[in-house]
């Protein structure tokens, strides 16, 4: 699994004309399902993201998670994250988990982070979004779950 993870001050997704999850203060995490990923994938990386230190301590140092300051998780699907350009200038999905898998595992990384308390919002799987955010920082994190092995 591939994760995009943003400190945002406000993020929000509109599918259709109509706002589907907002959040203030928080994290931004665009997920993206690899073919050969699995559950334990989904659950380290969401492991990671809720205790990524990456908001500020009272000296201005990223110190703190998300927890601690209080904040919000925005996770959206985005399997454009698996393209692969090293050939020519159209990129390939072919690393991109089949729907239905990527669907499971979006779900699994979600409710991981659910289950440890974490206030959480998501877009729809499948559909065309569009996401504003206000980038905090700009703080921006990339994460890969085959970094773990």
């Amino acid at each position: 699994m591939r994760a995009v993870v943003q400190r945002v001050r406000a993020a929000c997704v509109e599918v259709a004309g109509q706002t589907v999850a907002h959040i203030d203060r928080g994290l931004l995490v665009l997920l993206g399902v690899a073919a050969t990923d699995t559950s334990e994938d989904a659950a380290w990386l969401a492991g990671k993201v809720g205790r990524l230190r990456i908001f500020d301590d009272d000296q201005g140092k990223m110190n703190l998670d998300v927890r601690t300051v209080g904040g919000e998780i925005l996770v959206v699907s985005q399997f454009t994250l698996l393209a692969d350009c090293r050939k020519g200038n159209r990129p390939s999905y072919t690393d991109a988990a089949a729907p239905n898998t990527a669907c499971r595992l979006y779900e699994e990384f979600v409710q991981h982070l659910v289950r440890e308390g974490y206030p959480v919002q998501t877009g729809v799987f499948r559909e065309h979004m569009l996401v504003h955010l206000v980038n905090d920082g700009p703080v921006t994190i990339v994460l890969d779950s085959s970094a773990r092995r």
